[in-house]
């Protein structure tokens, strides 16, 4: 995964020392029911699967939780969506009035399972900061990160997917 500052972004140095609380976007604070058929076909359609990410509706619950956290700690966005992504995930996020944060995303060629990818950038945020919290809908990320000793909050408020969930851990997708 990879991480790019938006240059809209200011933090004074307190800031620096706040907790970090991580969220991941599909199914967690993205819908992405309405494109789950381009994943129920054979061959998956990956590009038309992507390309209607922008018309993910807001998860009310993900969102409620984004902005509770937002007040205390730093707000990080840890994504298995590719890097090609960016422009649109970026996008997405101020258009939902979204908290300013990074945004951590798969390399456009990386197809490690979400679990490893995901544990690899929590780890390596949490050698220099406090991560309070990862919140995302992957049960098996959420194992991981708990066997790691990070606290996880369970995004179960939308309905599961399990072409998602064979994209996210055998494909190495999202």
């Amino acid at each position: 995964m990879t991480e790019k500052r938006e240059p809209k972004k200011s933090r004074d140095t307190a800031g620096r020392d706040r907790p970090l609380a991580l969220f991941d976007l599909d199914n967690t604070l993205a819908g992405t029911a309405h494109r789950q058929h381009f994943l129920e076909r054979r061959p998956r359609d990956w590009d038309a699967f992507f390309a209607a990410a922008p018309q993910d509706p807001p998860l009310a619950e993900g969102i409620a939780l984004v902005t509770e956290y937002a007040r205390d700690c730093e707000i990080v966005y840890l994504t298995g969506r590719p890097e090609r992504c960016r422009r649109d995930t970026v996008a997405w996020l101020a258009a939902q009035g979204l908290p300013d944060g990074q945004v951590y995303m798969r390399r456009n060629d990386d197809r490690r399972p979400a679990r490893h990818t995901k544990l690899a950038i929590l780890r390596r945020l949490a050698a220099g900061r406090e991560v309070r919290v990862l919140v995302d809908d992957d049960e098996l990320v959420c194992q991981d990160a708990e066997r790691a000793g990070f606290r996880v909050r369970r995004a179960r408020w939308a309905t599961p997917s399990d072409a998602l969930k064979v994209a996210q851990e055998r494909e190495g997708r999202t």
